[in-house]
């Protein structure tokens, strides 16, 4: 299932919430029309809340069905909230920024290039799969230019063959290029998704949406 929403008069909607198979986590001031897209298109269980008392949630949080990563910024109460619905791992570094800087899925996961390798275990550890340092087109925050579930990937749309290819060998599945909100290569920052449906940038045009749907395999 896919549909078009945006959060307050955003539509980079990936800004402020994420999902994995089972759960979402979304900005605490998010309206009753948002989470009831979120829960009725994810069919998930939805939590409002905030990290660093930010509304960015999903800038700052990146989860699969094993585990959760959230900024080194968040309180402990967020950080008991997440825990509530599954492990977490807080991340201590200053690229803190989970949701931006990691990309994943429940077979693999694409890191910012600039985590030590001591951050990268933690991330592979905290998710419970393998994760591979690289950049999309250039970008070093590939979670927010990618969006994958376990059907599917979408990217930046000037990602090159070879990035393509990584992230179909990282994730285990097979990857399209596109953009979001008419024209936008940001397109993690567009779309909410898991395996049963994406939640989409209300700017997304019908052709993008195909390309989405598509390429997370939702067809």
């Amino acid at each position: 299932m896919l549909r078009l929403s945006r959060y307050g008069g955003n539509p980079n909607i990936g800004v402020f919430a994420v999902a994995n198979e089972s759960f979402a986590f979304v900005a605490g001031d998010a309206s009753p029309e948002f989470v009831r897209d979120l829960e009725e298109v994810l069919d998930v269980k939805t939590t409002m809340m905030t990290v660093a008392g930010s509304f960015v949630v999903g800038s700052l949080v990146v989860m699969n069905s094993n585990g959760a990563v959230v900024s080194g910024l968040a309180d402990g109460r967020e950080v008991s909230i997440i825990s509530e619905c599954l492990p977490c791992h807080v991340l201590d570094d200053p690229l803190n920024a989970a949701g931006n800087n990691i990309l994943a899925n429940d077979n693999g996961a694409v890191v910012n290039p600039l985590y030590g390798q001591d951050v990268i275990d933690a991330i592979s550890d905290a998710l419970g799969v393998e994760c591979v340092p690289a950049t999309i087109a250039g970008c070093n925050t590939v979670g927010s230019v990618c969006k994958a579930n376990n059907k599917g990937c979408i990217c930046h749309a000037d990602a090159s063959d070879d990035e393509v290819q990584l992230l179909s060998d990282v994730l285990g599945v097979e990857v399209r290029r596109t953009t979001v909100n008419h024209g936008s290569r940001v397109v993690g920052a567009g779309v909410v998704a898991n395996s049963k449906g994406a939640l989409i940038g209300d700017e997304t045009t019908p052709i993008e949406m195909g390309k989405i749907e598509d390429g997370l395999g939702l067809y």
